[in-house]
This record gives C-alpha cells, sequence and structure tokens, in this order.
C-alpha cells in the first residue's frame, strides 16, 4: 500500500480534527538567530529531509538508540509515502493533554483506539482503517501540495521531534522506535532540536534541501 507523497502543509492538522489553539510556522533556519523567531510555547518539530546512503548507514548505527518500552506513543511507519501523517501522529499523540480536538475527530479517535496496543499493533491498525487514518485527507492536502510521486529520483522523508516528560524524542516511523536524545525543556526545547537537526545536514556535506516547521501556540 502506498499513499500521495506529501509536502509539509499547515492544512493537514485541520483535515485531521485538531483544533485551532496550535499552528506550524515556518522554521527559517537552524541557527540561534533563525530560531529566535519561532513563536512559544512550541511543543513539536517536524523535519524533511532527502534520504540517502548517508542517512541510511548512520541509523544503522542508532539501532541500540531506540527506546522499548516507554511512555511516549510511536508508529512504525509500514504505509509507503505515509511519513508526513505519521510525524503528526507522533506529534500530536505525545502532546494530546495539550491538544483541543473538533468533535468527531478521526485522528483523536485512532489515537485513544490505539494507545493501548503494541507497536506492530498500532501499525497494522493504521494500515487496514484508511478513514481512521484519514488516507483521505493526506491525499487532498498532497494534491494541493508540490511534492509529487516520481517528482524526481530523491525519496524525501519526514521525522518529528518532541519533548516528553522533559526528554528530548526523535519520531521516525522508519524505526523500530522512539530516540531519547537527553533531556530538555520547554525554554530549550526548539533548540535542543534544532541541534540534532543540524546533524542530519552536517552528515550530508553539499546537500541543502531539508526544511522544518514547528509547531507552536497561535
Amino acid at each position: 500500500m502506498e499513499w500521495t507523497a506529501m509536502e509539509i502543509n499547515p492544512e493537514m492538522m485541520e483535515k485531521l480534527g485538531v483544533g485551532a489553539k496550535w499552528r506550524f510556522v515556518d522554521v527559517l533556519g537552524l541557527e540561534k538567530d533563525q530560531l529566535s523567531t519561532v513563536p512559544k510555547p512550541c511543543c513539536a518539530l517536524m523535519l524533511l529531509f532527502p534520504l540517502t546512503q548517508q542517512h541510511e548507514s548512520f541509523r544503522k548505527q542508532q539501532a541500540d538508540k531506540v527506546v522499548a518500552g516507554s511512555d511516549v506513543y510511536f508508529l512504525k511507519q509500514t504505509v509507503g509515502n505515509s511519513c508526513g501523517t505519521i510525524a503528526l501522529l507522533h506529534i500530536v499523540g505525545n502532546n494530546k493533554d495539550n491538544m483541543t480536538f473538533n468533535d468527531g475527530s478521526a485522528l483523536k479517535k485512532f489515537l485513544d483506539d490505539t494507545a493501548a496496543l503494541s507497536i506492530d499493533e498500532r501499525a497494522k491498525r493504521f494500515q487496514e482503517n484508511r478513514v481512521t487514518c484519514n488516507q483521505e485527507a493526506h491525499n487532498d492536502i498532497a494534491a494541493q501540495g508540490q511534492c509529487r510521486p516520481g517528482q524526481d529520483d530523491v525519496n524525501f522523508h519526514f521525522i518529528a521531534f518532541a519533548n516528553v516528560n522533559g526528554q528530548l524524542y526523535e519520531f521516525d516511523g522508519k524505526m523500530e522506535g522512539a530516540v531519547n536524545h537527553g533531556a530538555t525543556k520547554d525554554e530549550t526545547f526548539v533548540m535542543d532540536a534544532a541541534k540534532v537537526c543540524r546533524g542530519f545536514m552536517e552528515r550530508e556535506e553539499g546537500e541543502v534541501r531539508f526544511s522544518s516547521v514547528a509547531l507552536c501556540q497561535s
């Protein structure tokens, strides 16, 4: 199964039934002076980047850093091109107490229904339930953007970062669980997450196709 490739699009939150209290803003750069423009409070960061051989090699080295059996909400990606929606599920699933949801929100229903399931069971539920997982909403937003399947030979990927109980977690659906990057706090979260993102850029010397958005309170 494969979904339509999607670019970072702030309308996705509304389509998934998340209230207007939080909104995505563009992160203009990952250096300190550029990050100062990100509104606060900020509860999550999304990074879009090209998948390369260097990245795949790095991921293999991180296998022992995956957190198993933690309190974080993690969903493994088993559906092609669904990484944007997976990243959003990671963001909202680990910030549910801060979010408001519209009546009948398919996203809230999916998160509630899968809260007690294992990682593999969540992935199976996501794959089997197109309506609950909002494949229609995903594809509708994707059709409005500039990220198209077959647009070029580069496969782009979304990951997410969130502060969960004072720990900075990285959520990548291609892994077997979340990666803990150490202590963080609300005041430094954006800086701490950006530092990890800069590591992605430094490993890809000469590659400039990175972009990021932050989920901030409006």
